[in-house]
């Protein structure tokens, strides 16, 4: 009995293990029998089939990305631009999406060569300066929507499609930087002279400020010095009127004290020597 039961236990345990297959939350399946369609199953769960006969082909349900190869693009003013673009999209319809493409990687290279396609036919319209402005956004939204009525098609809904990089090729880029490289250097010369020619002005300016400021200070330094000598003199003038023997003396003292002063000093004189009229009796000269 028991030889019986175990091979019918194994058969059952294997019928059931192919028979059971579970959905989940990101994936949406199809259950084909010998290859024809039979059921979409959208909901995530725990599912059958009969096994065997049927089998089950798992699809993604969420927000895909799309990275297309770079594609070189000739814009209406014959420039030539590198177009790096990736795009997002979203299986909506499964049983469209298998009966058309199969699977992911097909769908990928389909859409890739129908986002370069859109994006040559749209940007080749526009000139460069276009492209490369703010203007780009309405230019991506026209991809955008040839790209989607085109992936209506493959049961594939196009969320979005943006470029990452608008580059120029490397011979232009090359032309451009040196072009560039040698506008920046005219520029540079220019704000050089520019500068020189600022600086010998400012200099100029300055000496020409300091030698006026240095006149004026001299002119106005030899008018206090005559005020101050004429106010000397006046001063002296006014004591001499007061006292005018007081102020030879006074004067005769100076002139002993510089003509005297010093050990080596010699004067060979006449002792009734006007220089000498002091060395007498003062206080009668005073008196």
């Amino acid at each position: 009995m028991k030889k019986i039961l175990l091979p019918i236990i194994i058969v059952l345990g294997v019928t059931a293990f192919f028979s059971i297959f579970i959905v989940k939350e990101i994936n949406q399946a199809i259950v084909l029998q010998f290859g024809d369609p039979k059921r979409i199953i959208s909901t995530p769960g725990i599912n059958f089939k009969i096994p065997f006969i049927q089998n089950v082909v798992f699809l993604d349900k969420r927000i895909l990305n799309l990275d297309a190869p770079p594609e070189e693009v000739i814009a209406s003013d014959q420039k030539r631009l590198i177009v790096d673009a990736f795009a997002r999209f979203q299986i909506v319809d499964p049983l469209k999406f298998y009966i058309s493409v199969g699977n992911e990687r097909v769908a990928r290279s389909r859409l890739s060569t129908i986002i370069n396609s859109r994006i040559r036919s749209v940007l080749g319209t526009q000139r460069l300066q276009t492209l490369l402005s703010a203007d780009r956004t309405n230019q991506m939204a026209l991809i955008q929507d040839g790209v989607n009525n085109e992936a209506e098609k493959f049961g594939i809904k196009i969320v979005d499609v943006r470029i990452k990089r608008a580059d120029l090729p490397p011979a232009n880029s090359e032309a451009i930087y040196r072009r560039m490289q040698t506008e920046r250097n005219r520029e540079a010369k220019e704000f050089r002279a520019k500068g020189a020619e600022m600086a010998i002005t400012i200099t100029s300016t300055a000496d020409k400020e300091v030698t006026v400021i240095l006149a004026e200070a001299e002119k106005q330094s030899q008018i206090m010095k005559g005020e101050g000598d004429g106010q000397r003199n006046k001063i002296f003038a006014d004591a001499f009127g007061k006292d005018p023997d007081f102020f030879a003396f006074y004067r005769a003292m100076q002139a002993y004290e510089k003509a005297l002063i010093g050990g080596e000093t010699s004067l060979i004189l006449s002792p009734d020597s006007e220089f000498f009229k002091f060395f007498g009796n003062i206080k009668a000269k005073l008196d």
